[in-house]
């Protein structure tokens, strides 16, 4: 698929909140799943990565997430490096909770990343709202039956120029109260602000994506959180 993850991975059960940090840790210690949980036939680990794959072969019937199962994270700034096939969809799921009837399946804010490019660095709610801020957008959403305030960041095809393809990539979450800001390479793609009081999570789960697909592969390094305070 064009991805050759060994070429660049050379770095780094109770839910509980995370206390404050004041700096960033690593959530991933390279070698092992200590922490995370995810159905391992999709998710492996590769030369200190978390690598997710779906093949001709291996297919999956829903959305697949390796979930940070060591806590819950309320108010945060999250970092990684993640490298993706051309055909893939992944994403940073955040302030999630699981589907009781699907195993390792989540439903919540989504940092989206896919490999075209189309969707990377918006802001998806995973079995929810669906597109809450597209890329190059900055969204206020007050209520489900009330319109979305939408105020341009950028243009969306002038920010999608600072992604690399075929390439690492670094995505980087600040989340605050009911403020959602997700950056790719120190840009910042989308900001969502959520005043749904009926639908608005203030803390919840991470977890990492492969979506249901023909083919595809995507790997994440150097996962780091920091917990701030509100």
């Amino acid at each position: 698929m064009g991805m050759t993850v060994s070429l660049f991975c050379k770095s780094a059960n109770s839910i509980k909140p995370i206390k404050d940090t004041a700096v960033f840790i690593n959530i991933f210690d390279g070698k092992t799943f200590n922490g995370w949980k995810a159905d391992t036939s999709v998710w492996h680990i590769e030369n200190k990565c978390f690598v997710g794959e779906v093949t001709p072969s291996k297919q999956i019937q829903t959305n697949s997430f390796l979930i940070y199962t060591k806590s819950q994270a309320g108010d945060f700034e999250f970092k990684a490096q993640f490298i993706i096939s051309k055909g893939g969809n992944s994403g940073v799921n955040y302030r999630s909770e699981e589907i009781a009837s699907i195993p390792y399946a989540l439903k919540g804010y989504q940092a989206d990343i896919d490999g075209e490019n189309v969707y990377t660095g918006q802001n998806y709610e995973e079995r929810g709202r669906g597109f809450l801020a597209m890329r190059g957008q900055n969204a206020t959403i007050n209520n489900s039956k009330d319109p979305f305030i939408i105020k341009p960041i950028a243009n969306s095809d002038s920010l999608k120029s600072k992604i690399k393809v075929d390439d690492w990539n670094e995505i980087y979450l600040i989340v605050k109260g009911n403020n959602m800001k997700h950056f790719i390479n120190g840009v910042l793609m989308s900001e969502t602000t959520d005043k749904d009081s009926l639908h608005k999570k203030l803390s919840g789960l991470i977890g990492l994506q492969v979506h249901v697909s023909k083919e595809m592969k995507v790997a994440y390094k150097n996962i780091q959180i920091k917990i701030t305070k509100r």
